[in-house]
């Protein structure tokens, strides 16, 4: 099941930017992705049904979290999302990687598996 993510939850589960702003530093115990979204967006709803199998699928693998961006603009700003959906990639020892638009199933598996699980 995706996770909805609050700048609280953020802080807590991914990174701690007020205590740490120049260093991003996981919280994590599994890779994630973070789909920044937005109730009204067209394409958010088209990818939302996808992430929910993702997060099925990998279950016991990864995080699937998603940040309203309504809601959570700090997050947003902090990300610089200017268009959405936008998705960030995080492996555990890498720098996180951002991915513009809709992607399909397929693309998300391959991000999955070569980003985050490097298998």
């Amino acid at each position: 099941k995706t996770i909805e993510l609050t700048k609280s939850d953020f802080l807590m589960k991914i990174v701690n930017y007020e205590k740490n702003p120049e260093e991003w530093i996981y919280l994590g115990d599994k890779p994630a992705i973070i789909d920044f979204y937005a109730s009204w967006c067209g394409p958010c709803k088209m990818v939302a049904p996808i992430l929910e199998e993702l997060a099925a699928e990998y279950e016991g693998e990864i995080y699937v979290y998603k940040v309203n961006t309504e809601q959570e603009q700090e997050l947003a700003a902090l990300f610089n999302i200017r268009s959405i959906p936008s998705f960030l990639f995080i492996p555990m020892n890498d720098k996180p990687q951002m991915a513009m638009g809709a992607m399909p199933k397929s693309s998300f598996k391959e991000a999955i598996d070569g980003v985050l699980l490097k298998k």
